[in-house]
């Protein structure tokens, strides 16, 4: 096989990989019950003028299966930590106790659950359309390198590699899913 077709397979394969790791970050935001500082992630504080993360201005723990806990850097923060937390819409209500803020993560219902198992299988599925436009472009450029005298059997050779790593990519979104799912439905 051509250095050209090489390449391509192996840049499809670093950005597939690069897909699984977003659809895994996005599936770690959606909470299953049980209390995770990943919830917490895409909190944006306002730090002096500054939108800033929440785990830049304090640290994020979770002491139990059902609180977390969040410890500023600076007191004066606990209000706009908080104001963060609620505006976040996260369904949870953060108390300031004058030091920390405490986050109480009830248990959810079986309608909520049901919901979050949606959003996970609608994030699997932004997933598996980002690994198919990777194929598609890897294909592009395949067939481009023709111009460059790669054989046509080549190019058939370097499609069916590309497809045989889109198959193993979404199986392994599949398997996020599924454990994402069993997760989100564990009582």
């Amino acid at each position: 096989m051509s250095e050209l077709v090489k390449k391509q397979i192996n840049d499809a394969k670093a950005l597939m990989e690069k897909a699984i790791a977003h659809a895994d970050s996005e599936m770690n935001k959606i909470r299953a019950g049980k209390a995770s500082p990943a919830m917490l992630d895409d909190v944006m504080v306002e730090y002096y003028g500054t939108p800033t993360p929440l785990s830049q201005v304090g640290s994020v723990n979770t002491p139990d299966a059902r609180t977390i806990v969040v410890q500023p850097w600076e007191k004066s923060l606990l209000p706009a930590i908080e104001k963060a937390i609620k505006d976040a819409n996260l369904g949870v209500n953060p108390q300031n106790d004058g030091v920390i803020i405490r986050i109480n993560v009830p248990p959810l219902t079986e309608e909520r659950r049901r919901d979050l198992v949606k959003k996970a299988k609608g994030e699997a599925e932004n997933g598996k359309i980002a690994i198919r436009n990777i194929r598609k472009d890897a294909n592009e450029k395949i067939k481009k390198s023709k111009a460059d005298g790669v054989s046509e059997d080549e190019i058939k050779v370097g499609e069916a590699e590309v497809q045989k790593l889109t198959d193993a990519y979404i199986v392994k979104v599949d398997q996020l899913t599924e454990a994402k799912e069993k997760d989100i439905m564990t009582v």
